[in-house]
């Protein structure tokens, strides 16, 4: 039986400032513990992603990521924070 995906409807969840700014502060700490798994795994960089050497052009600091990798990142943030307020928990900042 094929795999449909079936996430939670987050679309009528909107997020205030504070929440966005932290969409950022997630987006670039899941790239560096993604970043970190790969490397403890044996990945390295290189200019094209390449499985067999484990090279990847995403290995580089947040801040060198092309628009759409960080982007990638912050779609993840931005809905997981939506998830957990959807879900019924609540965020503020101290």
């Amino acid at each position: 039986m094929p795999y449909i995906p079936e996430p939670i409807d987050t679309s009528e969840i909107q997020l205030n400032d504070d929440l966005l700014e932290l969409v950022e502060l997630l987006a670039e700490n899941t790239h560096d513990v993604l970043a970190f798994q790969r490397k403890k795994k044996g990945w390295t960089y290189g200019p094209k992603r390449d499985d067999k050497k484990k090279n990847n052009p995403c290995l580089v600091p947040y801040k060198e990521l092309p628009e759409s990798e960080k982007e990638y990142d912050r779609t993840l943030a931005r809905e997981i924070l939506k998830t957990v307020i959807l879900l019924g928990y609540k965020l503020e900042k101290r």
